[in-house]
């Protein structure tokens, strides 16, 4: 078996041998599906995952722009349209320096699998630029998404893809692309996820990756019979999935004791209360500040620079910053500081050695794919909300947001179950996701 993996990655590998993050990716999935595949006869001699894992589309164009200073510049913008086996493409739009075709191939091969999970008629798809918001004033931030849109416009639709925030897109930035959207193309739909209420949004959306993360987290202490309640939890990332989540575990009784942000991590024991993270979300919501600053209003807290929270002790910890955030020797601190539970609100935060390590050890750990699906689902409730011309209570949308985050952990239960009685997560998410794309594929013949 292990030398069917190995011939896949080398195909894989020959044909996108400079894109190391999609690279782990795949090979992640193909630790666990292949074995699957083999066992199951319908599979068999149909390519099915080496199909998977070449987009359906990848696009790439130039998008100029114009500073305050009246200076032009050019970033590069994308969108890969991954697969469309169960619905229209969707996934959300990154603005950071760091995002190259091996990043946004990465992220849309775990939308699939994501989407997939969520039982809502979504493919899989990412696109964004390697533009950064940092520093940039509101108008800078309204050109470069204008001139965005202007290109990505004809790539995209109610029907064909929806794109939605991710890392440095918010609402500012889904209301410019909207705005430009609207205007190109004459025409008012739910092409974008993540609007304003006034204008088409869903309640629970921003809150909905965060709260997710945690309810999935939920539903794995609930088979240990354990809770939310009395326990010490880290939090690494400041941005919207990190204060969500840190503001339903405490909510759930939980003590949040640390964020984070590129420049360092925060630790308060006194832990993060409604209070406190009230000031956290205004210094990084609206200020655009640094977690750091957090430590000027309550200076009991201390500031650890350049460094992440993982050598904190913790009971719970919830990677919410980026990829590969967490390492090895991360995950082996961790644990011997007691942590029992890890849920990933970010994509691939733990690298392959952190999330072995999680798995050989056979504690709670939930892949991003799984655990942080709670914003794309609320997105697709959304789009259900668009196309009804209605909008559902927050009470109504939290209530379906639970419940799917419950059946997501239930397929993940039903084929990650070892014979031991133990839950792979990893096992169990890569394979509940790959069979319905993999079924609507086989039904759709070779396209």
């Amino acid at each position: 078996m292990q030398a069917k993996i190995d011939a896949f990655m080398e195909e894989v590998r020959a044909r996108n041998a400079h894109e190391p993050e999609f690279l782990q990716a795949v090979q992640e999935v193909a630790e666990t599906v292949i074995p699957y595949i083999a066992s199951q006869e319908i599979y068999n001699g149909k390519n099915i995952l080496l199909r998977m894992v070449e987009p359906e589309r990848a696009i790439q164009f130039r998008v100029p722009w114009v500073d305050d200073k009246g200076e032009i510049h050019v970033n590069r913008g994308y969108r890969i349209q991954m697969n469309s086996a169960i619905g229209p493409y969707k996934g959300g739009l990154r603005f950071h320096p760091t995002v190259t075709m091996s990043v946004l191939k990465f992220l849309a091969f775990e939308q699939v699998f994501k989407n997939s999970l969520t039982t809502l008629p979504m493919g899989g798809g990412k696109g964004g630029s390697d533009f950064d918001p940092k520093g940039k004033s509101d108008d800078e931030i309204m050109r470069f998404c204008h001139s965005f849109m202007s290109e990505l416009f004809r790539h995209i639709g109610p029907n064909t893809d929806v794109p939605a925030g991710d890392i440095g897109v918010g609402g500012r930035e889904i209301g410019f692309l909207f705005g430009m959207y609207r205007k190109m193309r004459n025409e008012f739909t739910g092409v974008l996820t993540g609007k304003g209420l006034s204008w088409g949004g869903s309640k629970i959306r921003p809150e909905a990756t965060g709260y997710g993360t945690v309810y999935f987290a939920q539903n794995m202490l609930d088979t240990k019979g354990e809770s939310f309640d009395g326990k010490t939890v880290v939090i690494s990332g400041s941005g919207n999935v990190a204060q969500y989540a840190a503001e339903k575990a405490t909510q759930l009784g939980a003590k949040v004791v640390t964020l984070s942000d590129s420049s360092g991590f925060i630790y308060d024991k006194d832990g993060i209360d409604a209070d406190k993270l009230a000031f956290v979300m205004e210094l990084k919501n609206v200020k655009r500040g640094r977690i750091h600053e957090y430590c000027d209003k309550y200076p009991s807290a201390e500031f650890h620079k350049g460094k992440t929270p993982w050598g904190i002790k913790c009971d719970i910890a919830l990677p919410c910053a980026t990829q590969n955030e967490l390492n090895g020797d991360d995950a082996k601190t961790l644990m011997d500081n007691g942590c029992m539970c890890v849920s990933e609100g970010a994509n691939m935060p733990s690298t392959p050695e952190a999330m072995h390590a999680f798995q050989k050890a056979k504690i709670l750990f939930a892949p991003g794919k799984a655990s942080n699906a709670g914003g794309v689902a609320t997105s697709g409730l959304e789009m259900t909300q668009n196309s009804l011309r209605f909008n559902w209570t927050r009470a109504e949308v939290d209530e379906k947001l639970t419940q799917i985050m419950a059946d997501i952990h239930a397929s993940c239960v039903e084929y990650g179950t070892e014979d031991d009685g133990s839950v792979d997560y990893v096992k169990g998410a890569n394979i509940a996701g790959f069979v319905k794309v993999a079924d609507a594929m086989l039904a759709q013949g070779v396209v």
